[in-house]
């Protein structure tokens, strides 16, 4: 999608501080970290969220679940993490382009 914020990242059309990138996906920093450590992994494919995952995203998904281990240890996350993807509305999903969010660096608030 051309007015996705997401999409003009992955394809470098727009600014991010990108920490991690494969020929699949991208970490970069949450312009408004809720933590010390606050990441978004994204596939460069556009998916709207979870809802639109289908059996023709079984690779992509399973990229995108092997990075989040592999982007926590580059940020230093030893000693854990939290992953949380919204979706939808009542989600709370603000931008509509599947992203994970990686949070640490210290304790985390219960939820």
């Amino acid at each position: 999608m051309s007015d996705c914020i997401f999409c003009k990242i992955a394809r470098g059309d727009a600014p991010a501080n990108i920490v991690y990138q494969d020929d699949h996906c991208l970490a970069f920093n949450d312009l408004y970290p809720k933590a010390p450590v606050h990441l978004l992994l994204i596939p460069r494919q556009h998916i709207a969220n979870l809802y639109d995952i289908g059996s023709e995203h079984r690779d992509i998904m399973s990229k995108l679940m092997l990075a989040i281990p592999e982007v926590a240890r580059q940020a230093g996350l030893e000693n854990g993490f939290r992953t949380i993807t919204n979706t939808g509305q009542e989600g709370r999903q603000e931008i509509y382009h599947l992203h994970f969010h990686i949070l640490g660096g210290g304790a985390l608030k219960p939820m």
